[in-house]
C-alpha cells in the first residue's frame, strides 16, 4: 500500500474503531444491577462440596486440554504465517495459473495442518467428557462433527481470502476499504444465514409438541407482548448431557431453540425460566446489537489486519511480495487467529452484560429468583461450570456470567 493509502486505512480504523465503542457504550447495558449495587458475591453459588470437587476436577482438566489446544494452534499458525515455511508450502500446491483453486488448497491443508497438530488435545479432551458424563457421542460421530468443523471452517475461510487476496491482486485505490465493508457485510449475513445452513449441520430441529409446556412458553411470550416465530427443540442427546438454550437470527430467522436434554431433565418451572431469559434477549434485540458491534468489529479489525499485513517487514518474514498471491494465505489467516484470539476478552465483556439482562428480563417475568437461583445451580451441576472461574479465564473466555454471579444477581432482585 502507498503512503497516502495506508494514512486512508489508518483514518477509516479510527473512524470504525470510534463508532464500534460509541455504539457499545450507548446500546450495551453495562450496570448489571440498574438502582442497586451488587452484593458480595458467594464463589461456590450454594453448590455442595462434593458437587464443587466434581466440577473443579474436570475443570482443571479441561481447561489445561483447551489451552494447550489453543496455544499448539495458535504457535503453528504463527510459524507457518509469520516464517516463509508457509509461503513456500503454498507455492508447492498445484494450481499456480488458477490462483481461486491454490488459494482453496492453501485454506484447505493449513486447515488440515492445524487440526492435526491439536489432535493429541482434542481427543483427550472428548474422552475426559466421556468420563464425566458430559458427551454421549461415540468415535464415529465425533470424526463426522469435526470434518463438518472443517468443512464450515474451509468454506468460510476460502470465500473471505479469495475476496482479500482477489481485490489485493488489482490493487487498485481503495481495494483495502471494499475487503472492510464486505467483511461487516459478511457478519450481517452471517446472522441470516447460521441458522439456516449451518446449525442444521449439526442437530435436527423438531417444533416443541403441542402440550402443557409449549401452551405455558407461548402464554408466557404473549404476556411478554412477543410473537414467537418458532420454538424449536434440538437433539442435542446425540452429543451431550449438557442442557443449554439460545435465541440466533433475527426477521424472519428469529427462532428460539432448547435442547431435548434441558426438557428430558428439568422442572416445568426452570424450563419456563430459560426461555423467558431467551425472551429477554429477544425483546432486547440482543442479535440485533451483537451483529451491529460484531460488523463494526469486523470492519475495524479487517482494515487492522491489512495495515499490518501490508507492512513491508511483515511481508518480508513471512517471505511473500504482496497479498495478491496465495502464498498470502498463511500469513493472513495466522493473523486472523492472533486478533480472534486477542478481542476475546472485549467480545465476553459485552456478551457478559447482554446475558445480565435477559437474566434481569426473565425475572421480570416470571417474578421468580427462587426458580433462578434453583437453575443456575442445576446448570453448573450438570453442565459441570466453575460457579467462580479464575479471574484470567473469566476475562478471556467467559461469555455468560458465573454462577456465582446470576444467583447473587437473584439475590439482589429479590431484595429491591
Amino acid at each position: 500500500m502507498r503512503t497516502g493509502e495506508r494514512r486512508a486505512a489508518l483514518v477509516w480504523l479510527v473512524l470504525t474503531t470510534g463508532a464500534l465503542v460509541v455504539v457499545a457504550a450507548v446500546v450495551v447495558p453495562w450496570d448489571w444491577t440498574p438502582g442497586a449495587s451488587m452484593p458480595t458475591v458467594d464463589p461456590t453459588a450454594g453448590l455442595r462440596p462434593g458437587t464443587l470437587e466434581r466440577i473443579t476436577a474436570y475443570d482443571s482438566r479441561a481447561t489445561a486440554l483447551g489451552l494447550a489446544a489453543t496455544g499448539v494452534g495458535l504457535l503453528v499458525s504463527l510459524l507457518l504465517g509469520l516464517t516463509s515455511w508457509g509461503s513456500r508450502l503454498v507455492a508447492l500446491l498445484p494450481g499456480r495459473r488458477r490462483w481461486p483453486f491454490q488459494v482453496l488448497l492453501a485454506v484447505l491443508v493449513l486447515a488440515l495442518i492445524g487440526r492435526v497438530a491439536t489432535l493429541p488435545f482434542a481427543v483427550p479432551a472428548e474422552q475426559l467428557r466421556r468420563r464425566y458424563g458430559l458427551s454421549t457421542q461415540d468415535w464415529g460421530t465425533y470424526t463426522l462433527d469435526r470434518l463438518r468443523d472443517l468443512l464450515v471452517t474451509v468454506i468460510v475461510s476460502t470465500l473471505v481470502m479469495l475476496v482479500v487476496v482477489g481485490l489485493a491482486r488489482g490493487a487498485r485505490r481503495g481495494w483495502w476499504l471494499i475487503v472492510s465493508l464486505l467483511a461487516g457485510g459478511l457478519v450481517v449475513a452471517g446472522s441470516f444465514v447460521y441458522p439456516l445452513v449451518v446449525e442444521p449441520l449439526y442437530n435436527e430441529f423438531t417444533p416443541m409438541p403441542e402440550g402443557p409446556l409449549r401452551s405455558s412458553l407461548i402464554t408466557l411470550a404473549d404476556e411478554d407482548g412477543l410473537r414467537v416465530d418458532e420454538v424449536l427443540v434440538a437433539d442435542a442427546s446425540r452429543r451431550t448431557t449438557a442442557v443449554n438454550a439460545y435465541v440466533s437470527g433475527f426477521g424472519a430467522t428469529k427462532r428460539i431453540v432448547v435442547y431435548d436434554t434441558l426438557l428430558d431433565s428439568t422442572p416445568r418451572a426452570q424450563v419456563r425460566q430459560v426461555v423467558a431469559h431467551e425472551l429477554g434477549h429477544a425483546k432486547d434485540n440482543d442479535v440485533v446489537t451483537g451483529t451491529a458491534l460484531g460488523a463494526l468489529g469486523a470492519m475495524a479489525g479487517v482494515t487492522l489486519l491489512v495495515l499490518v499485513a501490508t507492512s513491508a517487514p511483515v511481508r518480508r518474514r513471512a517471505g511473500i511480495g504482496n497479498l495478491g498471491e496465495a502464498t498470502a494465505v498463511p500469513l493472513l489467516l495466522a493473523l486472523v487467529a492472533v486478533g480472534s484470539l486477542l478481542s476475546l476478552p472485549a467480545q465476553n465483556l459485552v456478551s457478559r452484560a447482554l446475558e445480565a439482562r435477559a437474566d434481569r428480563h426473565s425475572l421480570e417475568l416470571t417474578d421468580d429468583p427462587a426458580t433462578l437461583v434453583a437453575l443456575q445451580q442445576r446448570l453448573a451441576t450438570r453442565n459441570l461450570n466453575n460457579p467462580s472461574p479464575p479471574r484470567w479465564e473469566y476475562l478471556w473466555f467467559a461469555s455468560h456470567p458465573t454462577a456465582a454471579q446470576r444467583v447473587a444477581l437473584a439475590d439482589v432482585w429479590a431484595s429491591s
